[in-house]
């Protein structure tokens, strides 16, 4: 039973799409396979590892209707290997899929499509919205890297989505620092905040193009889900409460450097290279028209940068994890950026001088 034919790239591209969420090895087998449901013209792609489900279609030709699961890496290899124009043709014979391009033939192991998980749509109340790809794009590449990893406070290893009046703010924490951006909707909506899993937002990052393509957001108090070219993307919630940004963010520091991102970013780059491996610290050094950055290891080593920067104010000694430093410069795009502080214990905060939005905090370190 024919279940495509058509040239590579027509299936490849869109199994792409759907498989960057498949776990190499899972406790249930079916959940490395991706799900292939032919009906008529039209072949559906749906992979998912319960926690996140992503669903895509190709045209084919036929009025079969048909569908099977089978290993998606393994699918994706074979035909990565084969030459781009080859003509692919797959056929569901005996539990097996065979695939056929040219002289080379491929017979795979498939599992019941009746047996593989959805994750089904839930009910109540949703909120949707509109937005480009290339904005939805852009504000999460400027909070993600500040996501924790694997913390045992869970709500932190994701992103916190915030709906309120005319505003989509995203947010992200580890608890050691704190991105914060927002951008402007066409309408005003009811208040709503949700936390997206650390893997949704990679492969949402993964996926968005830098267009003016939309990308439909639809949000209930378990779910969230988004539409964008003919990809849909459907996400479990973290529960759980996020922390208070809002009281995160320095107000009053008075203490204020505008600096050449690239020149900061090298010269940081440049003193990490002695700083203790396990504590990564640098010391900020603040004076009159200038800005040194020191390091020290425990090997007596040691190394200085200095920078001259338009400033009148008190002196100032403080230390910062450098790898916190670096991702906030390695992840903007500005010319310049703002650096304002208050004193050895405060935190400090980065402000662009060309959106008034973003903010990025940073907790001191005793060094």
């Amino acid at each position: 039973m024919l279940l495509f034919k058509g040239l590579r790239d027509q299936l490849l591209t869109p199994l792409q799409s759907v498989s960057g969420i498949v776990e190499k090895r899972h406790t249930l087998p079916i959940l490395s396979n991706v799900l292939l449901e032919k009906d008529g013209e039209k072949l559906t792609l749906l992979a998912t590892d319960i926690e996140i489900q992503i669903t895509t279609t190709t045209s084919t030709s036929g009025t079969e209707k048909l569908g099977l699961t089978v290993a998606a890496r393994k699918l994706q290899d074979i035909l990565r290997s084969l030459p781009e124009t080859a003509e692919i043709s797959l056929a569901f014979e005996d539990k097996r899929l065979q695939l056929k391009a040219g002289k080379s033939r491929f017979n795979l192991q498939t599992l019941p499509a009746d047996d593989f998980p959805r994750i089904s749509a839930t009910t109540g109340t949703t909120t949707q919205l509109r937005i480009t790809q290339r904005q939805m794009r852009r504000l999460l590449a400027y909070v993600q890297y500040a996501m924790a990893q694997q913390d045992i406070r869970y709500y932190l290893n994701g992103l916190l989505l915030v709906v309120k009046g005319n505003n989509l703010i995203v947010v992200a924490t580890d608890g050691h620092r704190l991105a914060f951006t927002s951008e402007a909707l066409s309408e005003t909506f009811s208040p709503i905040e949700v936390i997206l899993p650390r893997k949704t937002i990679i492969e949402l990052s993964r996926q968005l193009d830098d267009s003016d393509e939309l990308l439909n957001i639809s949000l209930t108090p378990t779910q969230a889900s988004f539409t964008f070219g003919k990809i849909e993307l459907i996400s479990k919630l973290i529960d759980g409460k996020f922390p208070d940004y809002e009281r995160v963010i320095p107000q009053n520091h008075t203490k204020s450097i505008v600096i050449n991102r690239n020149q900061l970013l090298h010269s940081l780059q440049r003193v990490a290279i002695l700083t203790n491996e396990k504590f990564r610290g640098v010391r900020l050094v603040l004076a009159a028209n200038s800005l040194k950055i020191l390091s020290t290891n425990s090997e007596q080593e040691d190394a200085q940068e200095e920078i001259e920067i338009d400033y009148s104010g008190e002196p100032l000694d403080v230390g910062f994890n450098v790898t916190y430093l670096l991702d906030v410069l390695n992840n903007v795009t500005t010319e310049t950026v703002e650096l304002r502080l208050a004193d050895s214990n405060s935190s400090a905060l980065f402000l662009l001088p060309d959106n008034a939005s973003f903010k990025y905090v940073v907790m001191p370190m005793r060094i």
